[in-house]
Formats: C-alpha cells, sequence, structure tokens
C-alpha cells in the first residue's frame, strides 16, 4: 500500500514537468526573436505572392491587348516580336520560394519583368500613329485596366520591399542575429537600386484625351 501512495503522485508529477519543460522552451524561443522571425518570414512569403499576382494580372492583359492594336497596325510586326519575346521571357521564370532567397533568381526576375515593361511602354506607344485605335472602346478599357494594374504592382512591390527589409534587419540584430544563424534565417535579396528604377516605371497609358 506504501508503495502505491508514493507512486501515485509520482504519475502527476511527469505532465507538470512536461508542461513547465514546453512553456520554458516557448518563452526562450520568443525571448530569442524565434517566433518574430517567423511571422516576418511568412509576411515576406505573401507579400511576394501578391507582387507575382499583379504581374500575372498585367500577363494577362498582354494578348488581347497585342490582339486589339493588330487589328489597326498590321504592320507593326517589330512591336509586336518584341512584346511576346518580353512575355515569354517573363513566363519562363519559375516562381519558387527558393527565389526568395536567391540573388541571381531574383534578379533575372526583376529584369524579365522589366523587359516586359519597355515593351508594352513601345506597344502603348504605337497607338499614337493611329486615331482609330485610340478611340477603340475595347483598347481604352485595356488601357484602363493596364494602368490599374501597373498601380497595383507598385504598391505590392513597395509592400514586399518593406516586409523585406524588415527582415533582413531582425536578422541582422542581436540578439535575434544569433537566433537566424541557429535556424539557417539568412538575409533575403530584395528589389535593387537599378531594377528598381526599371520596374517602377510604369508604361505610358496617358494619350491625352
Amino acid at each position: 500500500m506504501a508503495r502505491q501512495s508514493i507512486t501515485k503522485p509520482l504519475s502527476f508529477i511527469k505532465p507538470l514537468l512536461l508542461s513547465a519543460v514546453l512553456a520554458t522552451s516557448a518563452v526562450s524561443l520568443s525571448g530569442c526573436g524565434y517566433n518574430n522571425l517567423q511571422s516576418q518570414d511568412e509576411q515576406v512569403t505573401a507579400s511576394w505572392s501578391e507582387v507575382v499576382n499583379q504581374y500575372q494580372r498585367r500577363d494577362d492583359l498582354v494578348p488581347n491587348l497585342v490582339n486589339v492594336v493588330k487589328q489597326y497596325a498590321e504592320q507593326e510586326q517589330e512591336v509586336f516580336t518584341q512584346v511576346a519575346q518580353a512575355r515569354s521571357q517573363a513566363g519562363g521564370i519559375t516562381v519558387t520560394p527558393e527565389l526568395l532567397n536567391d540573388p541571381e533568381a531574383m534578379e533575372r526576375y526583376a529584369e524579365a519583368q522589366s523587359q516586359m515593361t519597355g515593351a508594352l511602354s513601345r506597344l502603348m506607344a504605337v497607338s499614337e500613329r493611329y486615331p482609330d485605335l485610340k478611340s477603340d472602346a475595347l483598347f481604352q478599357d485595356l488601357q484602363a485596366q493596364l494602368e490599374g494594374t501597373e498601380n497595383r504592382i507598385a504598391v505590392a512591390r513597395n509592400r514586399y520591399i518593406q516586409e523585406v527589409q524588415g527582415y533582413n534587419t531582425t536578422v541582422r540584430q542581436f540578439p535575434t542575429n544569433i537566433t537566424a544563424k541557429v535556424f539557417g534565417m539568412e538575409t533575403k535579396p530584395n528589389f535593387t537600386v537599378a531594377n528598381e528604377d526599371a520596374i517602377s516605371t510604369a508604361p505610358e497609358v496617358d494619350f491625352g484625351e
């Protein structure tokens, strides 16, 4: 009977000890910045997804826009070819989570989008030579959609830049830099000044009407 009386209280001690250990671990992880790092990492990923979504939205507009322009300017084959090549190049880059940690891949993606921006600018400039195209209702609608999409891209891109800056600051700061090293969390590449200037210049869609 004496043995049972001792064993029974001990059976309650183990769960209490486990709970205490888990609670201590949670506090330690929170105190060392682990939870904050994870949260910021998720925010970076989410904001990047929005950047990609808006670029995809722009990409989806391109075929319709080209088809309308072709109805009035079939001879502008060089411009159409440039747009097709730029679209193919941008679409050929697979956007994966690993891209966010690869500076070279990030640079290639930004450059591809910059080429797409330039090609669209040339396509939109074609309309200046074709008054009938400028007055086409479908063209005007696509023009408005493109302008709105470029604005969304700018907003999404700026948010991503801010999220990456916040995350990278946390990764570099003491004592969270120690936690980041332990868990293999490194700084993420961001848009460089050069490609940021390029892709932040939206195609000209204001025809002065």
